[in-house]
């Protein structure tokens, strides 16, 4: 079973297009930006995997280790995370008002409402 040696890796490529379709295929804004966490996830899976080496222990200097898992990817991850969050946040706050605004959540109510203005 070759193919399914990276499993992993299959798992982030299925994660990345179920967002990526979710992002693109549906009119709802709610589900656009759950859409675009999925596909986010799917980014921090994939460099988490990348940052992780076999056999591989925290970069502690002593005799003992000789092979070390670098620990930048995860740290990166951190901050995205954070990223993350504070624009899904900002996302929902602009959705809220849209929905204030128009009383639809759907694009292309949206979108006929904008033209008929």
């Amino acid at each position: 079973m070759q193919i399914l040696g990276p499993f992993n890796y299959w798992i982030v490529i299925v994660l990345m297009m179920l967002g990526f379709y979710a992002l693109i295929a549906r009119g709802n804004l709610v589900k656009k930006i759950v859409g675009l966490n999925v596909f986010q996830a799917s980014v921090f899976l994939l460099f988490i995997s990348m940052g992780k080496v076999s056999g591989g222990t925290a970069p502690i200097l002593d005799e003992r280790f000789t092979i070390y898992s670098n620990p930048l990817p995860h740290v990166l991850i951190l901050t995205a995370i954070v990223v993350g969050v504070a624009t899904t946040a900002l996302g929902l706050a602009i959705i809220v008002r849209i929905n204030e605004a128009y009383g639809t959540l759907e694009e292309d109510e949206i979108e006929e409402r904008d033209a008929g203005a």
